[in-house]
């Protein structure tokens, strides 16, 4: 105490001056917490992007729409896909999903399909029918509630000897610097308390603890949705948007199955997941195939190699070459640009966007796509609204017919989904027009964009058209801040 009383004699300071003294060192601490955990260097693997691989691709597409009759209509080919690659699985299987429970999304006005338990049963009478098989299941915090429940799916999972792996998000970069600054100092090591919530839930019944929702506001998220296994026809992989989840019912998803070496680049992919959350996963080697100028391909993305890749295709398409874009949540301001830029050289741009009235069952207000999708009706493209539209895909294909290119996967064209915040995987295509998967692309965007029969129909522009300025802002401080689950 001698010390600070003559530094106190030689200083002669207020107590107010002590105080904006102490508060600027917080200060400067917490900005610096901040900034750091922002560009902090990313797990080794992350950010792949992995190499042109010669592959057979087959496109699912699963149409979600109210019949003539005003039924809801809904198929589930890609989870019916999931299935059977489970049945034949041999020796691995690798499962990383964002959403694993039925709670989130259930409506009590319909009796919904439990696809999280459906899946979960699969995986257990898989173990038991081979029990040599190795199985991981990857999946979201969000799930537990950032550790606040048990899930029972985990349970049933981990009883079997399936290694479930929930992903440790604090090694990744903060997309919500205001909130993560302080969170790393204060809160990152308070762990939760299984059964102790007692707060709301904007989510499901289950009740949240406080330290919760002081992990919810780091917006962190593992957002993949990917399955992959050696089967008796060689290594395959699932790649898609389909949340398990009882109200992924409600929704249009898109997904594609890659044969071969580009399914071992997913499972190899998963790696850096597994090994960042203290497991670990098969690592497989393989050789490159003989490509010509005919031979389609594919290549894995992660996280910003996604949106790499998109402006790539934005900013390499020419005049009278046609751009579909299928999104529900657009809000990247770079994608946004390159979309208008494009606009201006001639490329014909169709875009499909959700109107982000309600996302798992849960309104919202239309950020971000309504404000993005004045810009660019008032920049001259072409927007139409698809009300259960969870895809996130874009295609283009040249203006002499001959060649197209698609990518498609669980990335939003967010900041938060494309600039190495969230954990990403996406599907790169690219090869001869004729082929079906390019075909099959473009027919499911055409019965939607024009309402054809057994598919949704797209909305007019004015349907959901925002004229309020204050919402545009609103979206663009969202976007700038990270303040946002977009």
């Amino acid at each position: 105490m001698r010390i600070f009383q003559k530094l106190q004699n030689k200083l002669q300071w207020s107590k107010l001056r002590y105080l904006a003294v102490i508060f600027t060192i917080l200060l400067f601490v917490y900005i610096a917490s901040a900034i750091y955990h922002t560009v902090k260097p990313l797990p080794e693997g992350l950010d792949y992007t992995g190499p042109m691989r010669a592959s057979q691709v087959e496109m699912i597409v699963d149409q979600t729409f109210i019949d003539a009759q005003g039924k809801p209509y809904t198929e589930q080919k890609i989870f019916t896909s999931m299935l059977d690659l489970i049945h034949r699985a041999k020796t691995t299987l690798v499962l990383d999903t964002f959403l694993l429970n039925d709670r989130f999304g259930q409506s009590n006005s319909q009796k919904q399909r439990l696809f999280a338990q459906e899946l979960v049963g699969a995986l257990v009478e898989k173990k038991r029918s081979n029990p040599q098989i190795s199985m991981s299941v990857i999946t979201d915090q969000i799930n537990s509630l950032y550790g606040a429940i048990q899930p029972e799916e985990y349970i049933q999972l981990r009883r079997v000897g399936i290694d479930v792996i929930e992903t440790n998000l604090t090694p990744l970069r903060a997309s919500n610097p205001v909130w993560s600054g302080f969170w790393y100092l204060c809160c990152q090591g308070l762990g939760n308390q299984v059964g102790g919530g007692w707060l709301p839930n904007p989510l499901s019944s289950d009740k949240l603890t406080l330290r919760s929702y002081l992990n919810f506001f780091n917006f962190k998220t593992n957002h993949r949705k990917v399955i992959v296994a050696d089967t008796d026809m060689g290594w395959q992989a699932l790649i898609g948007s389909k949340n398990i989840n009882s109200g992924g019912a409600l929704q249009s998803n898109v997904a594609v199955i890659v044969h071969g070496s580009a399914a071992v680049d997913i499972l190899n992919s998963e790696q850096p997941v597994a090994r960042m959350s203290g497991a670990d996963l098969p690592y497989v080697l393989v050789k490159n195939e003989p490509i010509t100028a005919s031979t389609l391909q594919a290549q894995v993305l992660t996280e910003k190699s996604i949106e790499r890749a998109v402006l790539k295709l934005l900013d390499t398409a020419n005049k009278n070459d046609q751009i579909d874009l299928t999104a529900f949540y657009i809000a990247d301001r770079q994608v946004v640009h390159a979309l208008k830029e494009a606009h201006s050289r001639g490329v014909k741009i169709r875009a499909l966007l959700n109107p982000n009235q309600e996302t798992v069952a849960r309104y919202k207000n239309g950020i971000p796509n309504q404000p993005v999708a004045q810009e660019l009706h008032d920049a001259g493209l072409d927007v139409r609204w698809c009300e259960h539209c969870h895809s996130k895909v874009i295609q283009k294909r040249s203006s002499d017919g001959k060649t197209s290119e698609l990518i498609l996967g669980s990335a939003n064209l967010t900041a938060r989904n494309l600039q190495n915040y969230n954990l990403e995987t996406d599907i790169r295509v690219v090869g001869l027009a004729n082929e079906l998967v390019f075909k099959t692309a473009q027919e499911s965007f055409d019965q939607t964009w024009f309402g054809r029969e057994h598919a949704q129909k797209s909305l007019d522009y004015e349907t959901y058209a925002s004229h309020s300025y204050f919402k545009y802002w609103l979206y663009r401080l969202m976007e700038w801040t990270g303040f946002s689950s977009f």
